[in-house]
């Protein structure tokens, strides 16, 4: 009886054994397989095998097995029991890859990335179509999350041919999302293969201009390239682009206020939408009719929306007010689309609400875009004391820490008369100052000292008002640290024209609206002529307005597009997946006593 238990286990050791090879033994060994069992089992079984490569092969089952019941943690631990470099070159492949899954599972794609670099992947093409797409896959989500968009969508373009149903609709989809993501002038098709067709699309897409332009650069593409996978299966957010061409935009509702404290702001965005819509007129155009709602008389939005749709509006521009934009995002659905002029508190609201202002957290986002552009790294911050001051400082230290900088040190700026006090206390000159007293202490004598500052800071983040800002740069000077880049938001400029006040400031990086950098564009023009006002700091609400205007046909072609950017007067507009507009916006420098501006970084 003891006989036949053992003949009857050593069969199932066999069998099990038998189960982990994928194909047979060759030079490049074999890959292992999930065989019908547990992970207890399988540990056991390598752990009473006298043949090493049967047991790593069956650690390594253990190990998969482990990941596909998403226990990453037990997966991760059992793999390190497996020699890797013991191994034949297709477990290496398979022990490579699964590393880097478990690797992206802690959101670490260089990591991922070194694993995937082993020499055996050399052997990758040898292989099962099966762990081609598998150890293919990984590779291209390693590449993507470290900001390698191109090798990313090169690694989906080759695993493409081996998928079928959805998996292959999937990666398809994947494919035209990092390929659209790319900026214009990286999208240059220089070869007939996949890869080119898929750029010369997205190039077509992106340098037309209305929806109706975008559908024909589409049309004419597949029509050149009938055989390319996306000419075959057009990618999900063209399908949608289709959709939208076929929608003429009739009538929009303008939603702004005429009355109470924010009526000198709505006055301003209203005279820029229409500037912009008498211009769309004068092109030759058709655009949409425009109607008229006061905001400040509103008693309900329920109340507006029955009465917007009565009148045949197809989408509403505004609300302005806070409290409104925040009452709409709260709501699961919208009659109408709208575009909101400001930004509600939550990250998301319902399906038609988009959402769109002159935030100035865009702004701190865009100093640490910048600063990084410019090869900086540990920064210094300055903002005002409040609510205002800290929005700034959280958006700002959460892109600059997030993109590998470091803070070294905040104040946050309140009475004028503490100013030398802050900007000493950030810079360690009075420790400077107590050592040198200490030697002179210490020698019994006179010590011919300066004051000398620390020297880790880089460059000062400041989001501050030009009034400020005139007591803040010659202070620094004051203080030895003159020489300290300060890059700031748009608020330090007033835009009066008042050289004194620019002088005060030389040396300030700022970003700013194209409107108020580029004195010479038509529209601009034409509209100053009119309201000179529109040239000194209202000038960014004008902006604003034209932007909502050439926003509005197109929202649908933002959220359809990822990554795609409209050039605008209020700056270079982009979309979140939360659809909300976010600005980028160009340089200028305080260059005695005048505004110069700078040259574009790459983004």
């Amino acid at each position: 009886m003891i006989a036949c238990l053992r003949l009857f286990t050593a069969l199932c050791l066999a069998a099990l054994l038998a189960a982990c090879a994928s194909s047979p033994s060759s030079s490049l060994g074999e890959l292992p397989r999930t065989p019908d069992a547990s992970i207890e089992q399988l540990l056991e079984q390598a752990g009473q095998s006298k043949d090493p490569e049967k047991a790593s092969l069956l650690r390594l089952s253990a190990a998969d097995l482990a990941y596909h019941q998403g226990n990453a943690g037990q997966s991760a631990q059992i793999l390190q029991l497996v020699p890797l470099e013991q191994l034949k070159p297709a477990p290496q492949v398979f022990a490579s890859t699964l590393a880097a899954e478990l690797a992206m599972t802690r959101n670490q794609p260089k990591a991922a990335l070194t694993a995937l670099s082993h020499p055996s992947l050399q052997h990758l093409g040898e292989l099962p179509v099966e762990q081609q797409v598998r150890t293919g896959t990984v590779h291209a989500r390693a590449l993507e999350a470290d900001g390698q968009t191109l090798a990313a969508a090169r690694e989906r373009i080759f695993i493409a041919p081996m998928l079928s149903g959805e998996a292959a609709s999937k990666n398809h989809e994947a494919i035209w999302i990092l390929i659209a993501s790319l900026p214009t002038d990286q999208l240059q098709p220089t070869t007939s293969d996949d890869l080119g067709g898929w750029m010369g699309l997205a190039l077509a897409v992106k340098t037309a201009g209305t929806l109706e332009q975008q559908q024909a650069a589409i049309d004419n593409w597949r029509a050149q390239n009938p055989k390319h996978p996306a000419a075959i299966q057009l990618p999900l957010p063209l399908t949608k682009l289709k959709e939208l061409a076929s929608q003429s935009l009739s009538k929009i509702a303008l939603l702004l206020p005429q009355d109470g404290p924010l009526a000198s702001v709505g006055k301003a965005l209203r005279e820029g939408f229409m500037a912009a819509h008498y211009q769309a007129q004068q092109a030759g155009q058709k655009p949409p009719a425009i109607e008229f709602y006061d905001s400040s008389k509103l008693t309900s939005m329920d109340e507006f929306y029955r009465k917007a749709q009565a009148d045949g509006v197809q989408l509403v521009v505004g609300p302005l007010e806070k409290p409104l934009v925040k009452q709409l995002s709260a709501r699961p659905q919208l009659p109408i689309t709208t575009l909101a002029l400001n930004y509600s508190e939550g990250e998301q609201g319902p399906p038609q609400l988009f959402q769109f202002g002159l935030a100035a957290e865009d702004e701190a986002r865009e100093v640490s875009r910048r600063a990084r552009a410019d090869g900086l790294h540990r920064a210094a911050i300055m903002v005002p004391k409040g609510e205002w001051g800290d929005r700034v400082l959280r958006a700002f230290s959460q892109d600059w820490q997030a993109n590998g900088g470091t803070i070294i040190a905040t104040e946050r700026v309140d009475q004028p008369v503490q100013l030398a006090q802050q900007i000493a206390d950030m810079f360690q000159l009075r420790q400077s100052e107590g050592r040198a007293k200490s030697l002179q202490s210490t020698v019994g004598s006179q010590v011919a000292a300066q004051p000398s500052r620390r020297q880790d800071i880089e460059f000062i983040f400041l989001a501050a008002t030009p009034q400020q800002a005139q007591q803040i740069k010659p202070t620094l000077n004051f203080q030895y640290a003159g020489d300290v880049p300060v890059y700031a938001t748009s608020h330090v400029f007033s835009a009066s024209g008042d050289v004194n006040q620019y002088n005060d400031m030389n040396g300030i990086r700022f970003c700013e609206t194209p409107w108020l950098l580029d004195a010479n564009d038509p529209l601009r023009k034409q509209v100053t002529a009119q309201w000179p006002q529109a040239a000194g700091s209202l000038g960014r609400l004008y902006a604003m307005g034209v932007d909502a205007y050439r926003l509005a046909p197109r929202l649908g072609q933002l959220k359809a597009l990822p990554d795609s950017r409209i050039e605008g007067q209020s700056g270079s507009l982009g979309m979140t997946q939360n659809q909300r507009v976010v600005r980028q916006l160009p340089w200028a420098q305080f260059v005695n006593g005048q505004v110069q501006r700078l040259p574009d970084t790459a983004r």
